[in-house]
This record gives structure tokens, sequence and C-alpha cells, in this order.
């Protein structure tokens, strides 16, 4: 069966219960939030009621349903989509914002991507670590995950290879049970077929060490421990914003602040 043909098949009432049996919410725990009966929630989920455009987005707004996927259900209804998906380019304002945070990162490296870790821009800092990537990594899209982890990209590099390759996975399985994406399950599965070192962390030290893992990296100028934070917009109505994620890597030590100074000023030096 194509993904079309699938697509087709889809209720409003198997979605909504889908959701709710993946955020692990009974219809009675769920319908009180949203504001509705249990009976009524019933009654949708198997076929016998059909919610409007309000309440599908109040059952939405419970189930933390990503704007994607929001648009799914409106279909399955027989609404037309509900969001509005654009290139980054032409988001306005938010695209000025994202390109704003990117170079106010500077020197530290920052990229923004999308759900599945593609690159959409990237800051002068990132691109230097990005731009000696093989052909076949630099593909478009180029995928961050992917260039990192890679054997024949940045993983040769990365000192911590097993640790932050194990901490990568767990953040692609989140990413995945908070988003349903198909995208996410393919990358996964390519990701874990890529030879990797043991990692030298027991269970115990790698729930630990998840808190705050760092991406050590050496380079021809010396060594570098990177933390990272990633944040993302608020309230987006638009599902190509929804998805978008700002990810910065910060110095861990004195020795990276260091480093990443001198690194940017022997790009800005005059040729």
């Amino acid at each position: 069966m194509t993904a079309t043909a699938a697509a087709s098949q889809e209720t409003i009432g198997m979605l909504v219960k889908q959701w709710r049996e993946r955020r692990r919410r009974s219809q009675l725990d769920l319908s009180l939030a949203a504001e509705m009966s249990a009976r009524h929630l019933s009654y949708i989920e198997t076929g016998r009621s059909k919610p409007s455009p309000v309440m599908i987005e109040r059952i939405c707004d419970e189930l933390d349903v990503p704007l994607r996927e929001r648009n799914r259900l409106h279909l399955a209804a027989g609404f037309a989509p509900a969001y509005r998906e654009r290139p980054l380019a032409d988001l306005g304002a938010a695209h000025d914002a994202v390109q704003a945070v990117l170079r106010g990162m500077e020197p530290n490296p920052a990229v923004a991507v999308n759900v599945h870790w593609n690159l959409l821009a990237a800051n002068t800092a990132m691109r230097a670590f990005l731009d000696d990537l093989p052909e076949e990594l630099c593909r478009q899209p180029v995928n961050l995950l992917r260039a990192t982890l890679h054997p024949d990209g940045l993983a040769p590099q990365i000192l911590n290879l097993g640790q932050w390759r194990a901490h990568v996975l767990r953040r692609v399985r989140r990413q995945l049970e908070r988003t349903a994406d198909d995208g996410l399950t393919s990358l996964l599965t390519e990701l874990q077929t890529y030879s990797h070192p043991a990692s030298p962390t027991n269970a115990a030290n790698a729930a630990k060490a998840d808190l705050v893992v760092p991406l050590q990296m050496t380079t021809p100028y010396g060594d570098l421990a990177l933390l990272y934070t990633a944040t993302v917009f608020g309230s987006p109505r638009d599902v190509t914003l929804d998805e978008i994620a700002i990810e910065t890597f910060f110095p861990a030590d004195p020795a990276t602040t260091h480093l990443l100074r001198t690194l940017a000023d022997m790009r800005n030096a005059p040729t």
C-alpha cells in the first residue's frame, strides 16, 4: 500500500486515539483537559462523531501534537489544513530572527535545523567545521547528525564518539516519540548502522551524563569541548517554524573559549 493510499484511509478517530495513546493519556483525562465529555471523545475515536476544527485544535493542544501532524488530523476530518508551510527564506521576521541569532552566537558554532536535523542555515563558525566534508555528505539537504556520526564525516575527530553517539541516538528517539515522524525512523536506522567504538560509560553514568554531554573534538589547532543548547520559537503558526531549532555549541572550558576566538580571528584576518 502506498503512503498516499494509507493516508486516504486514515480517519480522525484513528489519529486522535493514536496520539492519545502515544501521550499515555486516558479518555477521561483528555476529555476533562479538553473540556468535553468522555462520551463525546469516545464517539470521535470510534467514528460516531466528527469534531469541529476548533475541537481538533483543543485536542491537539492537550496532546502537544506538532503542526504538521495537526494538518493530517484536519484533513482526516474533511477540513482544509490549518497551518501553512513556507521555506525559511519566506518567513519574514522569523527568518531575520534566525539569521540574527546565528550571527550573534559568533565565534560559537550555531546552526538552524529542522525536525530531521537537516541544515537550514549556519553561521561562519559552524561552516568552518562543515566545509571540509566529503561531497556525499554535502548533498542537499545536509543532515547535521549524518555529517557528525558518519565514518567519513566528523566522527574521526570526535574524541568521545561512543558517548556522543549514544547521546545523539537518544535525542533522535525522543524526537521520534514526540513527533511520530516517519523520516526520523529511517534516520535512526541509518545512524545505528555506522561503525563506532564501544562507549566506556556504564548505564548509570550514561544517564547522568545525558544531562550535559560534551562534544569533544580534535582539530589541527587543538582540542575542543563543546556544550550545546537548543532554541525554538514560541507559539509558531507555520509548519516550518514549528520544526525549526537553533542549536548553539558553547565552550565547556577556557581552552575552548580561547581556541574558538583564535579561529575566528584567523578567519577574519585580512588576506
